[in-house]
């Protein structure tokens, strides 16, 4: 499946043609790169609810690894991105702090799938989005966001995240558009191919 190509604008029309829309949450843990994947693919100008981190947060909010992050989403961020003439993704980021999980339900609301991003570095992070989405019964898949040095094998990853066969495991770069793409193709592709499989049972 091919993404429509286009310029990022604030006022990207959303296609005449267009009929179906499909809402897809990205969690993941703090700092894994969910508002750099939203802003690197969106067709739009991204909504974005960042927010200067102060030291308010200091002691609250662990960031270990992250240390030159200097902002946090507190609500969602918001893009959008055509599949073809019909078909468009509506992109939800959600916020990665733990103090700010429990909008996390709120955004499966009404959702077909996920993306978890995760960071080698901090896989504890996001046993709670995995542990979640299986308890909602959300289809999703898992991309490794590329932060460098040190590379683990995507079978230690899996394993590392008690990960079944059957959910797709890829190597992504969040800051890039074409990278992000091939994320959400994926995450399509897997519902399809769960809807599939679903009407195919008797």
């Amino acid at each position: 499946m091919d993404f429509r190509s286009s310029e990022q604008s604030a006022h990207t029309p959303l296609r005449s043609t267009a009929n179906t829309g499909l809402k897809i949450v990205i969690v993941g843990g703090f700092g894994v790169g969910k508002t750099t994947m939203v802003r690197s693919v969106s067709e739009i100008r991204p909504l974005s609810t960042e927010e200067t981190m102060t030291g308010a947060g200091v002691g609250i909010d662990d960031a270990t690894g992250v240390e030159a992050k200097t902002t946090t989403t507190v609500a969602f961020d918001f893009g959008r991105i055509s599949l073809n003439e019909q078909m468009v993704l509506y992109l939800f980021g959600a916020p990665g702090q733990e103090r700010f999980w429990f909008l996390w339900d709120r955004l499966f609301s009404g959702s077909l799938g996920a993306v978890v991003l995760v960071d080698t570095r901090r896989l504890s992070d996001s046993w709670y989005a995995i542990d979640r989405l299986e308890h909602h019964g959300m289809p999703f898949i898992v991309a490794r966001n590329n932060f460098g040095e040190p590379v683990h094998p995507l079978g230690q990853v899996r394993e590392a995240l008690s990960l079944s066969d059957d959910v797709p495991l890829i190597e992504c770069d969040a800051r890039r558009r074409e990278s992000s793409k091939t994320v959400l193709i994926t995450l399509v592709n897997h519902l399809f191919a769960l809807s599939s499989a679903r009407e195919g049972t008797p």
